[in-house]
């Protein structure tokens, strides 16, 4: 269990800092040349609106339903003692390449502006056919960025229907502690099904992710699903298969599973917009009192805007840690909405009065937009000297704020990155 203790977190928190600071990453091969007629004053989404309308900020409510404790303590029984965290990392034996090893093509989709201080990519071989996600991290997890000893950064990923009918997503667990070579194991997202006697892989592509005290919010089509990182399973069987199969328990070929705890989804409570939003994006905001999870809208089919941008508070109670502050119902209400005219939004980060949000590109070789937006006005990151908003990678599914080092990481293809968070602010036009 994670032992916290203000000033023994502060000073890991001092260490932490003087430890990142350094000499920025040199990466080459991501600065290209941008038309400035890819960018026009119509892409500006203009300020947010404050959503006050009591039906669209009760279409955002969703149902807390946790998986009873009977249920996971019978698959416990089954698969044996879970582990945690730290026992995960010990067995991260696969690495990611430096950003000098990595193909160009992947080095392309970093960012121009500003440029990332951080970047290693993901070797081919072990992602082919699985699309990238969600990054949170153990800055997430806690206030001095660590978790026990360890730091650690968790990047999703899914992959379409298999064979078998169904999706797949999972969550690579990095060790982070040594920032300049990164290793990694893969665990298996799952859902016990039939009392905890089986599960089921969760069947959702890992768009928005946040790792909060001891809980790991993930998206799904239908809401959001919390799993427990004390929780965390070893498969026994190298296969395929996912679930039980004949001498134990199979996890896709991942050495450990990591089973549900609980689930949000939408009550359908809203009568004012015909249908309820669904989390997309997500991220965690420490700026607030309590802290709360943001949320962007799940993008349309069409990337038509406008979108909404919400948030709901975590809860204080210490029995629920991890979890969203609920009523006595278990019903999650929305406490802060707007509404922004930006489009296709991806990745959404809220820190202090300012929204970030991630826009993509449709292009085959375009670049996509990162937009600070507040009640005020809206900015986008500039591309120096050319006037050009179109700087930003592609498509980077989420954005975590890692407030200790004051970075923000996300991923683009292959690539997982880091930029200050000073230095997005100073790219702004």
């Amino acid at each position: 269990m994670k032992q916290r203790g203000r000033h023994r977190r502060r000073r890991r928190g001092r260490a932490l800092r003087a430890f990142l600071a350094g000499t920025a990453l040199a990466l080459t091969g991501a600065a290209t040349l941008i038309s400035a007629s890819q960018a026009t004053d119509s892409e500006d989404p203009g300020a947010l609106k404050p959503i006050t309308s009591s039906e669209r900020i009760a279409s955002l409510q969703l149902q807390e339903q946790q998986v009873p404790e009977a249920t996971l303590d019978r698959l416990a029984s089954s698969m044996g003692r879970p582990v945690g965290v730290g026992a995960v990392l010990e067995d991260a034996d696969r690495g990611l390449r430096a950003a000098a090893d990595c193909p160009a093509e992947d080095r392309t989709t970093l960012p121009v502006e500003p440029v990332a201080t951080r970047a290693q990519c993901w070797d081919a071989a072990d992602t082919d056919s699985w699309q990238p996600g969600a990054v949170t991290t153990s800055g997430d997890a806690d206030d001095d960025g660590l978790w026990g000893q360890n730091r650690v950064i968790l990047s999703g990923w899914s992959q379409n229907a298999t064979a078998s009918g169904h999706g797949l997503a999972r969550v690579a667990f990095v060790d982070a502690n040594d920032l300049d070579r990164l290793t990694y194991t893969w665990v298996l997202l799952t859902v016990p099904v039939d009392g905890g006697r089986d599960y089921r892989a969760l069947d959702s592509d890992v768009s928005g992710m946040v790792w909060y005290q001891d809980k790991l919010l993930v998206t799904a089509a239908d809401g959001l699903y919390a799993y427990d990182m004390n929780r965390v399973q070893r498969a026994t069987v190298d296969s395929t298969a996912v679930g039980r199969v004949r001498g134990g328990w199979s996890a896709h070929g991942a050495r450990f599973v990591l089973p549900a705890v609980g689930s949000y989804r939408p009550t359908g409570t809203g009568t004012g917009t015909g249908t309820d939003a669904r989390p997309g994006g997500l991220s965690l905001d420490r700026s607030t009192s309590p802290d709360s999870l943001v949320a962007s809208e799940r993008a349309s089919a069409d990337g038509d805007g406008p979108a909404l941008l919400w948030r709901y508070s975590f809860a204080t109670d210490p029995a629920r840690s991890g979890l969203l502050a609920t009523d006595f119902a278990g019903r999650a209400d929305a406490t802060q909405a707007y509404e922004t005219k930006a489009a296709d939004v991806r990745g959404v980060l809220s820190y202090r009065s300012d929204w970030y949000l991630s826009r993509a590109s449709h292009a085959p070789d375009g670049r996509g937009t990162l937009w600070r937006q507040d009640a005020d006005r809206a900015q986008a990151t500039r591309c120096g000297s050319d006037d050009t908003q179109h700087c930003w990678s592609a498509r980077t599914p989420s954005l975590s704020y890692w407030e200790a080092t004051g970075e923000v990481w996300s991923q683009s293809g292959r690539m997982l990155f880091a930029v200050p968070l000073t230095s997005i602010d100073r790219s702004l036009g």
